[in-house]
Order: structure tokens, then C-alpha cells, then sequence
């Protein structure tokens, strides 16, 4: 089944309390941490991370846009985050970082910007619990999403295939109604959604429809016949 993670970068910060609970059906809850410095935004920290993990029961997925993550990440998983994503740009030890995650409890994930190819890094892929491939260039929000990711998510897909590896494949950025299909048929399986979900009416039904969606594309898609 296609999961769902809801990003906070498109909820009001003022209330994230209550921003996480109208998504509970949500998959998980899809953090974005940046620092001015590896994207030019400045959002949020190990202390939000703290609190919103005692807020809700909806596990949380950090996403760190940061610089020197093979300090930092480590701190995210004791803050309560149950996936760490570094990315791959800017880590300077991958696997010893990733291997640092899984052994204090928490699954370890590695980003790919749209500029970055994922073939470098096939023999990393065992170390890792997901990948995230991203379809907007990281660093703000509402973006509109880039086609030109979808054969990189397809590659990728055969990759995990090649290796018969238990990995999640992510996607995030303006990922929508319009869009979710076309990443599920490529090989996606889990999908950050923010604007998707926080500008609907319902974030709840968003998330609901939005899974939908990506199950029945997923049902027919060539790589999950083969899986």
C-alpha cells in the first residue's frame, strides 16, 4: 500500500499541534528541516522535532536540508523521529551516517536533488531503509513538479529490483491529484505531499484520496507485476 506523509512546510507553523492531528490517517508526518545554508530557507529544529513528536502519534519523517548532517542527524533520531533523510550531497560519510541512524532505532534515508543521478550510488543502496528522489529542487514549498524526474524514479526502481531490496522510494515535490499517479507507475511508494493536503478543505480526506490514487496506479504498474 502507497503511504502517505504529509509535509508540515505547508501547514501554519503557529499550530502544528493541530496541524498533525488533522492528518492522523496520515502515514507518516513529513518534517522538512533546512538551514539557510545547503537551501537559502530557514525553518525548523531538533526542539520542534521534540515537540511535535509528544503531539501526535503519527511517527515523523525528517527531511534534513541541512549542511553537516553526519552531525546532526543522530540528534533528530533521540529528538523522536522515526526516518532520518540526509542528503546525499552533502553528507560526508553515507554509509557510516546511515548505519549511525539504523543503530540508535530510527530508519535511515538518503536524498537525491534533481541534478543528482542515483547510478553512483547503487552499491550504497543496502545500507539504506528508503530513498528520496527529489521532483521539485529542495528548499521551499508549493513548487510545481518536474517531469523530467519521472525516468530517474524508474531507474531507481529497477535498481532496488536489480538488488531485490526492501526499499521504500519517496518522492517529494509538488507531488498532487494531477501528479501522484504518474510517480506511483514509475515506482514510487511513498509520497510527501504539502499543499496536496494542508490547502485542501479536508487534509484528512486529501490524504485518503490521494493514497487511493496511488494504490490503483500502483496495481497496474508494470514494476509492482513483477514484484
Amino acid at each position: 500500500m502507497a503511504q502517505i506523509n504529509p509535509s508540515i512546510l505547508s501547514a501554519d507553523f503557529a499550530r502544528l499541534a493541530e496541524e498533525a492531528k488533522a492528518v492522523e490517517g496520515a502515514d507518516w508526518l513529513h518534517v522538512d528541516v533546512m538551514d539557510n545554508h545547503f537551501v537559502p530557507n530557514l525553518t525548523l529544529g531538533v526542539p520542534i522535532v521534540e515537540s511535535l513528536s509528544r503531539a501526535t502519534d503519527t511517527p515523523l519523517d525528517c527531511h534534513l536540508m541541512i549542511e553537516a548532517p553526519d552531525r546532526w542527524a543522530p540528534q533528530y533520531v533521540e529528538a523522536g523521529a522515526g526516518s532520518v533523510t540526509f542528503h546525499a550531497e552533502a553528507a560526508a560519510a553515507p554509509v557510516r551516517l546511515a548505519r549511525e541512524i539504523r543503530a540508535k532505532g530510527a530508519r535511515a534515508s538518503m536524498a537525491l536533488k534533481p541534478a543528482t543521478p542515483v547510478e553512483p550510488y547503487e552499491d550504497l543502496l543496502p545500507e539504506l531503509d528508503m530513498l528520496l528522489i527529489m521532483t521539485v529542487e529542495p528548499g521551499f514549498g508549493g513548487q510545481a513538479f518536474l517531469d523530467i524526474m519521472l525516468p530517474k524514479i524508474r531507474r531507481t526502481r529497477e535498481l532496488i529490483s536489480k538488488h531485490g531490496l526492501e526499499l521504500w522510494l519517496q518522492v517529494d515535490g509538488g507531488v498532487s491529484a494531477s501528479t501522484i499517479e504518474r510517480c506511483a507507475e514509475a515506482g514510487a511508494d511513498v509520497f510527501v505531499a504539502g499543499s496536496a493536503v494542508y490547502g485542501a478543505t479536508d487534509p484528512a480526506e486529501a490524504v485518503r484520496a490521494l493514497r487511493a490514487q496511488a494504490d490503483g496506479a500502483t496495481a497496474s504498474a508494470a514494476w509492482a507485476c513483477a514484484h
